[in-house]
């Protein structure tokens, strides 16, 4: 079947036609058929360079063979048992040895799983009611992370449970604190911003961040369900030296199946049941086969070149940023490692407002254009693309021609 009547079918069950809103665009999405490497198939058997990576666990591309090999492996021994197997413990050493912070553990089913309860047991653990994020991070989809209200100092805080302050702003964030820090239980902020697009940090926000926390008796959360094992071999913090109370992962560390974990600070997660009084649970948590497609993933990451992977995306944006240039185009390439995101503005990306001031129009003509041309990226701005130690120059090539093809179409 074609992709547009596999959508037209698939309308009649799921509201929109899709399981997760940012898969659907205009006028229907490519059903994928199946994957290999850095290439994706559709249900027209046309083939795409895939830099979306299913938004970002594939950091080994589609498909590798010892993932593959340990999944049928467990697949023998048994898919879900609902008690503890030695897979977890594998995976939690694993974690625990390349992020120092993280001193205990808890697997969920998801990231939006994972900061749910991160945000839950730093209420418990503190037994206070606000919490802070950053304008634009996003952390699941939950109440505590999307209904967020602008921290003013003249608005009653009581009446938001979450508040947000500019991303890399140290002054607004010192102001926070300085009114309400008694008050704050947890401020939670993506190290590097990545479903506003990529906005990396000014490395003074999140030491800031971290100094403000342990004055006011905060917990510092670093959500790094994206950027955990995406640029080097750990989590973000690991490259700027700042130490979290508490951290949540995800994607990467399931090797493409689903999975998050909450962890840090021994006497904050021996709060959690059975050890202590905040509950916690999930029949899936600690899924065998994602315990084991995890732990291969992170075995073959430890000699991954991560520093290969970041020249890909270096190149790529020197060659979209030039091309743009001589068609007078205002683009901003933002980057962090293996991660990037192509803005339609004039001006830096810093914060998730400026990430919002984008032309999102030409975002759009942009995605129709390079998507036909044979690039698979996120069909919104406002989302990272991702690049996986299996893309090659050849890749590299493909997708710089698209990107030229689809530039010089909305010039």
């Amino acid at each position: 079947m074609s992709s547009e009547s596999l959508y037209k079918e698939s309308r009649e069950i799921f509201p929109g036609g899709v399981n997760s809103p940012v898969r659907f665009y205009e006028p229907y999405p490519r059903f994928i058929s199946s994957a290999s490497g850095s290439r994706i198939y559709d249900a027209d058997g046309r083939e795409y360079v895939d830099h979306c990576l299913a938004f970002g666990p594939l950091i080994l591309g589609h498909g590798n063979q010892k993932v593959r090999k340990a999944l049928q492996s467990q697949m023998e021994r048994g898919i879900l048992f609902g008690a503890p197997s030695e897979g977890e413990i594998q995976l939690g050493k694993a974690i625990r040895e390349a992020i120092p912070s993280i001193e205990m553990m808890r697997f969920t089913n998801s990231g939006t799983e994972a900061t749910m309860h991160a945000l839950r047991l730093a209420r418990h653990h503190t037994g206070r009611d606000l919490i802070l994020k950053v304008s634009g991070g996003f952390h699941g989809a939950h109440d505590m992370s999307l209904s967020a209200a602008p921290y003013k100092p003249d608005t009653d805080p009581s009446r938001y449970s979450t508040l947000e302050v500019a991303f890399n702003d140290i002054p607004g964030l010192e102001t926070v604190f300085r009114n309400l820090g008694q008050r704050i239980a947890a401020f939670i902020t993506e190290p590097v911003l990545g479903n506003v697009g990529v906005v990396p940090p000014d490395p003074e926000f999140l030491k800031a961040s971290r100094e403000l926390t342990s004055d006011s008796g905060s917990i510092l959360i670093f959500d790094e369900v994206i950027t955990g094992f995406r640029s080097s071999y750990g989590g973000y913090q690991n490259m700027v030296g700042v130490k979290p109370d508490m951290t949540t992962l995800g994607k990467i560390i399931g090797g493409g199946l689903p999975v998050g974990m909450f962890g840090g600070r021994r006497d904050i997660m021996e709060d959690v049941a059975p050890s202590g009084t905040f509950y916690q649970q999930g029949t899936f948590s600690g899924s065998p086969l994602a315990m084991a497609a995890g732990y291969a993933t992170l075995q073959e990451l430890k000699n991954t070149d991560y520093a290969g992977i970041s020249s890909y995306v270096t190149k790529f944006g020197d060659e979209i940023v030039d091309f743009a240039g001589q068609k007078n185009m205002d683009i901003q390439f933002n980057r962090s490692g293996t991660m990037f995101t192509v803005f339609f503005n004039n001006r830096e990306i810093t914060d998730g407002a400026a990430a919002l001031r984008s032309r999102t129009d030409l975002y759009t003509r942009f995605f129709n254009t390079i998507l036909n041309n044979g690039v698979f990226i996120p069909k919104s701005q406002f989302e990272a693309c991702f690049t996986s130690s299996v893309h090659t120059l050849d890749d590299l090539g493909k997708v710089v021609e698209a990107s030229r093809n689809s530039l010089k179409s909305i010039s």
